[in-house]
């Protein structure tokens, strides 16, 4: 048996409910590759009081508790992405949570909120269509190049995006592993995938194993520096 899963179950779920999570993805699991990034970003209402970050920000701070920003939920990677911004910037963005991208979106659109955090593939009608405004992204994505990063902004750490990968339960076979990881490389690098997923919003970016194990490492240690920051876990 494999699994696609991705980092909100593996890490960010790990840092905030550990309680409920009984799983250590470094120990408990084989890594077989990570195969998809979907960047995550925040968007603006069209007709915001602001048309960039650093408005964002400022209008913020000067207008405090008015800046509100949906997200699918605590402890999801859009918030997570509000509470970094505010970590790093002293915004005071509010985070909003719905249930789900589309009711997040819906109140942008009804002017119940001024922004939201979600993934690009939800977004991404809403920007073509020039119904919303794409402010910060985690990572730069080809359709929208003029959406900047936090790093080109100037910020010591882009925002959390979403990436999903495979795995196999601990202790598999050897002759298993060595049979499955070039067959994930090679259906994730196949160029038919490749563009498919790129015009739903998603980037495929294989990942070895090894890589991929310090990966997750790394980002649960960022996730943990960031919801201590934020008084999300003591």
């Amino acid at each position: 048996t494999i699994v696609l899963v991705n980092n909100a179950a593996l890490t960010f779920r790990r840092v905030l409910e550990p309680q409920n999570v009984a799983y250590d993805p470094q120990k408990d699991l084989t890594p077989l590759g990570l195969s998809t990034r979907i960047p995550s970003m925040i968007v603006a209402a069209a007709d915001a009081p602001f048309i960039n970050f650093a408005e964002m920000v400022e209008y913020s701070k000067k207008n405090p508790n008015k800046v509100r920003v949906g997200t699918v939920g605590a402890g999801s990677v859009g918030d997570f992405d509000v509470q970094l911004i505010n970590s790093l910037t002293g915004a005071g963005l509010v985070m909003v949570p719905f249930k789900g991208a589309s009711p997040a979106i819906t109140a942008l659109r009804g002017g119940h909120v001024e922004a939201v955090a979600v993934a690009l593939g939800a977004i991404a009608g809403q920007l073509k269509a020039g119904a919303a405004r794409g402010i910060v992204i985690s990572a730069k994505f080809p359709e929208f190049p003029k959406i900047p990063t936090m790093l080109e902004l100037g910020h010591k750490q882009n925002l959390p995006g979403v990436w999903f990968g495979f795995f196999a339960p601990a202790g598999v076979p050897a002759e298993v592993t060595n049979a499955l990881v070039p067959a994930i490389e090679k259906t994730v690098k196949n160029p038919a995938i490749v563009s498919r997923l790129l015009g739903l919003g998603m980037i495929q970016d294989y990942v070895p194993p090894d890589r991929q194990l310090a990966e997750i490492g790394e980002e649960h240690r960022t996730v943990e520096e960031i919801a201590r920051r934020a008084g999300l876990i003591k």
